[in-house]
C-alpha cells in the first residue's frame, strides 16, 4: 500500500472518529456514533498494518489476535455495574503504551541532531510522563470504583507541597535530559516520580468525585495517545488523541459544573475533606414502608417521577421499573426518569441503564430539566441514589457537599427512597433526606422490592 493510500485511509478515519463523537453526544444517536467509531478504527488498523512502513507484520497480527480474544471475554463477562472500572483499567493501558513507546523512542531514535533531536526528546520525555501519570492513576481509579481500595482521600500532611515539588523535580530533570542530548538516569527517575504522582493524586480525590476522575483520565489518556503519535510520527494516533484528549477536558469542566467545583478543588482532594457530616443520631426517626403500600401510593397518583443510582445498576432493577412505568402508564399516571450529571460511576451510566431496559428516550430528562417539576409530583422513587438527591448541599453550610447541584426530590409530596440500609452513599455524607415527614424508606434489594411492587400494581 502506498503512502498516499494511507494517508486518504488515516483522514476517513479521523472523520469518522469526529462523527463518532458527534454521534455519542446524544442518546438517539449513540448507536450511529459506535458504528462510527468502530468503522474508523477498524479502517486506521487496517491502514497501519499495510502501510510501507511497517516491518513485521506477523508480530503485529498475533498481538491483535491475543488482545482481540481477550477483550471479547472481558466484554462477554463485564456487568454494566462494572463498566466504569473497566474504563478506568483500559485508561491505564493507554498510560502504559505511552511509557513503552517513549522509552523504545528513546532507545531508538535515529540519527537525529541539533534541534531536530531536542524537539524530538521533549516528545518522549513529556509522553513517557504523562503515560505514568494516567497508568498510576488509572490503576487507583480501578481500585476505588472496585472496592478493593478506600473511596475515602488519602490525605498526606503537606500533600500540596509534594505534588509541588515532585512536579518542579520533574521539569529539572526533563532541561538535564533534553541538555545532556538524552539521559537514561533522568528518564528512569521522571517514570517514577510521575509514577507516584499519578498515584498520589488520585488516591487524593475521594468517591464521590469519581465521575470526574474518570473524564479525567480519559483526558490524559487521550494526550497520552498523541504523545505517542509525535513520538511514531504518526498524523492519525495525534489526531485521535487531540479529540480523546479534548472532548474528555470538556466533559471533566462540564461534570464539575454540574457539581459547583472547580478542576482544581476536585485535583486537590474529593468530597469528605471538609466540612462537618452530621450522623444519623443527630436527624431523628425514619420511617418505613413496604412494597403494597408503596404500589397503592403509585396508582393513586398523577404524577411520578423516579431518580436512579448506583444502587440501581447494582441490583439491575432497570428492567421491572420499565414495567411499573408501563403499567402505571396505562392507570393514565404520568412517569419520568430524572437523571444527575454524576448519578453512578460514569458520566451517563443512568442514561445506558434505562436504555438497556428500552425506556424511551423523551422520559429520561436530566436534572436542569426536571429540577423544577418536582413541587408538582406526588411521587418520587429514589432507587440507589443518596448523594445526589442529599438537601445537605443546599441547607447546610458546613455539609461536605455544601453548593453541588442536588435533585430536588424532598420538595414532591412523597418520596420513598429504595436502599439496603441506613449507610451513607459513597461520599460518606449521612443525607437528611431519610429523616424528613414526607420520606419512607423501603430496604432490601431494589430489584426484589421493584419487583413486588410490580406484582401488586
Amino acid at each position: 500500500m502506498s503512502s498516499g493510500f494511507t494517508s486518504a485511509a488515516y483522514i476517513i478515519s479521523a472523520v469518522l472518529f469526529i462523527l463518532s463523537l458527534a454521534g455519542l453526544s446524544r442518546q438517539e444517536t449513540s448507536r450511529d456514533g459506535n458504528i462510527y467509531g468502530m468503522v474508523g478504527m477498524a479502517i486506521a488498523l487496517v491502514a497501519t498494518i499495510l502501510s510501507p512502513s511497517v516491518s513485521g507484520i506477523g508480530y503485529i497480527i498475533v498481538a491483535m489476535v491475543i488482545g482481540a480474544a481477550i477483550g471479547i471475554r472481558v466484554a462477554r463477562k463485564v456487568e454494566m455495574t462494572q463498566m466504569p472500572e473497566l474504563v478506568a483499567i483500559l485508561h491505564s493501558f493507554v498510560g502504559l503504551a505511552a511509557v513503552l513507546v517513549g522509552f523504545n523512542s528513546y532507545i531508538d531514535h535515529g540519527e537525529l541532531a541539533g534541534a531536530e533531536l531536542a524537539v524530538h526528546l521533549s516528545e518522549i520525555f513529556l509522553g513517557v510522563f504523562i503515560g505514568a501519570v494516567t497508568f498510576t492513576g488509572s490503576v487507583v481509579a480501578f481500585g476505588k470504583l472496585r472496592g478493593s481500595l478506600s473511596s475515602n482521600p488519602l490525605m498526606l500532611p503537606h500533600r500540596h507541597k509534594i505534588n509541588a515539588i515532585a512536579g518542579l523535580v520533574c521539569f529539572l530533570l526533563m532541561l538535564v535530559f533534553i541538555g545532556n542530548d538524552g539521559s537514561t538516569f533522568s528518564l528512569v527517575l521522571m517514570t517514577l516520580i510521575a509514577f507516584f504522582i499519578g498515584w498520589h493524586l488520585i488516591s487524593s480525590i475521594g468517591g464521590a468525585d469519581m465521575p470526574v476522575v474518570i473524564s479525567m483520565l480519559n483526558s490524559y489518556s487521550g494526550w497520552a495517545a498523541a504523545a505517542a503519535g509525535f513520538m511514531l510520527a504518526n498524523d492519525l494516533l495525534i489526531v485521535t488523541g487531540a479529540l480523546v484528549g479534548s472532548s474528555g477536558a470538556i466533559l471533566s469542566y462540564i461534570m464539575c459544573k454540574a457539581m459547583n467545583r472547580s478542576f482544581i478543588s476536585v485535583i486537590a482532594g474529593g468530597f469528605g475533606s471538609e466540612g462537618i457530616a452530621l450522623d444519623s443520631e443527630e436527624m431523628g426517626e425514619h420511617r418505613e414502608t413496604n412494597p403494597e403500600a408503596v404500589a397503592d401510593m403509585l396508582k393513586s397518583s398523577r404524577s411520578v417521577i423516579v431518580a436512579p443510582g448506583y444502587g440501581m445498576a447494582v441490583a439491575q432493577a432497570q428492567h421491572p421499573i420499565y414495567e411499573i412505568m408501563k403499567k402505571l402508564n396505562d392507570h393514565g399516571v404520568k412517569v419520568r426518569f430524572a437523571i444527575h450529571p454524576v448519578a453512578g460511576r460514569l458520566p451517563g451510566h443512568m442514561n445506558v441503564l434505562l436504555a438497556e431496559a428500552k425506556v424511551p428516550y423523551d422520559v429520561v430528562l436530566e436534572m436542569d430539566e426536571i429540577n423544577d417539576d418536582f413541587e408538582d409530583t406526588d411521587v418520587v422513587l429514589v432507587i440507589g441514589a443518596n448523594d445526589t438527591v442529599n438537601p445537605a448541599a443546599e441547607e447546610n453550610p458546613n455539609s461536605p457537599i455544601s453548593g453541588m447541584p442536588v435533585m430536588q426530590v424532598w420538595k414532591a409530596k412523597n418520596v420513598v427512597v429504595f436502599k439496603r440500609s441506613m449507610n451513607t452513599g459513597y461520599a460518606g455524607v449521612q443525607n437528611p433526606l431519610f429523616f424528613r415527614e414526607n420520606t419512607e424508606m423501603l430496604f432490601g434489594d431494589a430489584k426484589d422490592s421493584v419487583d413486588m411492587i410490580l406484582h401488586a400494581i
